[in-house]
């Protein structure tokens, strides 16, 4: 089942249906107003969404209306919580490299996480608005999962039963800023302003054998100004599974329904720069802070510069036939003017 947020209906939107090929949609009023809503009640709001869904596939639906991208907000506009994990280690070797800091043998079987701000979220074709580029605008290409209430101290087993949905996220990172928040021993938060996800939430059923071992199985697809810039296999070196990363979260608390909880940025193991863009054949990359490593390491330094306004992202991955599963994450840098009405 595919489901997504319109930005019409207020503040939280309003929820439809999708349809598998991502053509046609019908709002569920009657049904549930909104995704959180739906979440909250998710075991017996469900089967009838399904309904809906299996009839709009069937082109049976007779409320149905053209599914548009652009008029989406994220699923979930804003969420109780969101909190990211970083369960690629390759990633985490590599940021922390061009940091100079060394990472913990903890890291390895503990998994890292931070507490995103969840208040807002963009929509996945509006621009990734800052007030200045020399904050070092990166974007971070990642996958996550929407829970449904899950008890304090849950384990494995059970964390993985609370998965509802999976959808993609583009994590932007403001990099400059990061190395003096993290000297003070507290964490992020200037640096990570609001994160975009993809215009579609899917159940894991959906996904069918590329949704095991509680982990995504599909290539991650990053165009950068129109030009591939990743492709690595989300399935692949994510060191902690999405069931790991929620009852990591869930160890001292419990979750509420709607928690959204992050993969972190893709990354496949590569050997060098020259070997891993997707020009000599690599995966390429899911943020440019990799990129900009490896850079240093084989050439003294980066060369390539974070985002400037204007640049384009896009975000997106498809199924063994080549359709987009959740649709497309698709923003540009621009300046911030305000907060739209």
């Amino acid at each position: 089942m595919k489901l997504a947020t319109l930005k019409s209906g207020g503040r939280d939107g309003t929820l439809v249906v999708v349809s598998r090929d991502l053509v046609t949609c019908q709002a569920v009023p009657r049904i549930a107003r909104t995704l959180q809503q739906a979440l909250d009640d998710w075991d017996h709001v469900a089967p009838t969404l399904r309904q809906v869904y299996e009839q709009l596939n069937a082109g049976k639906a007779t409320e149905a209306e053209s599914f548009i991208e652009e008029s989406c907000a994220s699923p979930l506009p804003r969420a109780y919580q969101w909190a990211d994990g970083s369960a690629y280690i390759n990633h985490v070797e590599l940021v922390r490299k061009a940091r100079g800091v060394q990472v913990p043998p903890s890291f390895y079987t503990d998994p890292l996480m931070y507490q995103g701000g969840s208040d807002s979220f963009v929509g996945p074709c509006d621009p990734i608005a800052v007030l200045s580029e020399e904050w070092g605008v990166d974007l971070e290409a990642e996958v996550a999962v929407v829970t449904g209430d899950v008890p304090m101290g849950a384990n494995v087993e059970q964390a993985a039963r609370a998965i509802r949905l999976v959808m993609l996220v583009n994590d932007v990172s403001l990099r400059n800023l990061i190395p003096k928040e993290l000297e003070k021993g507290f964490g992020f938060f200037q640096s990570k302003p609001a994160s975009a996800f993809s215009p579609v939430a899917v159940t894991p059923d959906e996904l069918g054998d590329a949704w095991r071992d509680s982990k995504l199985h599909l290539p991650l697809l990053v165009t950068l100004n129109d030009e591939p810039f990743g492709r690595p296999n989300a399935g692949d070196d994510m060191t902690f599974s999405f069931a790991q990363l929620v009852a990591h979260a869930a160890k001292t608390r419990e979750l509420a329904a709607g928690s959204i909880i992050g993969s972190g940025t893709v990354s496949n193991k590569q050997g060098s720069l020259h070997g891993s863009s997707i020009a000599n054949g690599g995966v390429g990359y899911c943020c440019l802070a990799e990129l900009r490593m490896y850079e240093t390491i084989e050439q003294g330094a980066p060369g390539t510069p974070f985002l400037r306004f204007g640049d384009t992202v896009r975000i997106e991955m498809l199924d063994a036939d080549g359709a987009s599963v959740f649709g497309a994450i698709a923003q540009e840098v621009a300046h911030y003017h305000g907060r739209k009405e």
